[in-house]
Order: C-alpha cells, then sequence, then structure tokens
C-alpha cells in the first residue's frame, strides 16, 4: 500500500518529502513517537527526533527502550529500498540494541549511507547477488551523549536473485 501510495505521489512531490511526510504519518512509526525531522534530497541522510513525552515516558521518567528501538527500526531498509530502486530486495536481518544511559531528554539519531558504502553495496550484490550489510547507529541527545547503539544487519540482493531463491525453497 505505501509503496503504490509512495509511486503516485512521487509525480508531484520530491522523494525526500515524501519519505519523511509519508513516515510521520504513518500510523505503524507514529506509535514508536519518532519523527523525521530531515531528509536529504537523495535520501543518503535522514534524521529523526524522538521526544521525550507522556506517551513514550517509562516508570522512571525516561524514554522507554522499546520506543528508541521502534522509532530507529525501519529507516535503514526503506532508505535503502528507496536509493536502490525496484531492482533489489531489501529486509531487516537482525538488529543489536545496547542501551548506555537513561534517555531523560529528546533523543536523536541520522541514518546515513555515504557514496563510497553504496558503491560497496552494489558491487558485492552485483558480485554475489544477496549480501548482508551492517550498520551502527547511535541514538543521542542533542549535544551527542549516545543513549544507546544498534548494530542493524540488513539482507541486500537483486530481485531476481531473491525470487530465484525463494523458488528452490518452496
Amino acid at each position: 500500500m505505501y509503496d503504490k501510495l509512495f509511486t503516485f505521489l512521487n509525480k508531484y512531490f520530491k522523494k525526500a518529502t515524501l519519505f519523511r511526510v509519508l513516515f510521520n504519518i504513518s500510523p505503524m512509526y507514529k506509535r514508536s513517537c519518532g519523527k523525521i525531522i530531515f531528509a536529504s534530497e537523495d535520501l543518503h541522510v535522514v534524521k529523526i527526533k524522538i521526544p521525550l513525552s507522556y506517551k513514550n515516558r517509562n516508570y522512571v521518567g525516561s524514554i522507554f527502550g522499546g520506543s528508541l528501538f521502534a522509532a530507529t527500526d525501519p529507516i535503514y531498509m526503506i532508505q535503502l529500498m528507496q536509493i536502490l530502486g525496484k531492482d533489489f530486495v531489501v529486509w531487516d536481518k537482525k538488529t543489536n540494541i545496547k542501551f548506555k544511559r537513561p534517555a531523560y531528554e529528546d533523543a536523536f539519531a541520522t541514518f546515513e549511507f555515504s557514496t563510497t558504502e553504496m558503491e560497496e553495496i552494489l558491487k558485492k550484490v552485483k558480485e554475489e547477488n544477496e549480501m548482508d550489510y551492517t550498520k551502527i547507529l547511535h541514538i543521542t541527545d542533542k549535544n551527542g551523549t549516545i543513549f544507546a547503539e544498534l548494530d542493524k544487519t540488513l539482507y541486500i540482493a537483486t530481485k531476481a536473485y531473491y525470487k530465484q531463491k525463494r523458488s528452490l525453497k518452496r
């Protein structure tokens, strides 16, 4: 549903605007309390804010860890899907989260893919048809103090290879 809506609206609006707005109005993302505050034109950089509010405050007054995780969970996958395009499959495969200190104030995270990373991903997928790629993400306060560190593993494959691989498993 989101993909079809995105494709239709992309005729009238920039991809970065759609990425930000559609994420922010999506019920699944809204419940995380996260909000995309910036998306670069090429979608290589996305920034989110997780405000401390009554909706995500836990028993001791800090941001609930599940909210920190949920607000970061879908970004890399959908960001990479939009960057790579329709000829690729991207799935979240695994995430580890290590909480460093309680978030008693608004939290922030920056999701970034450099040109070098994108070249590396495309080269490896071209050579091997699929790969796992791990990104490190820090959830911080506005000054960069780390609340949590995540390492997120994404599965990336060509769509043709992925379809062939799935048909063999049936």
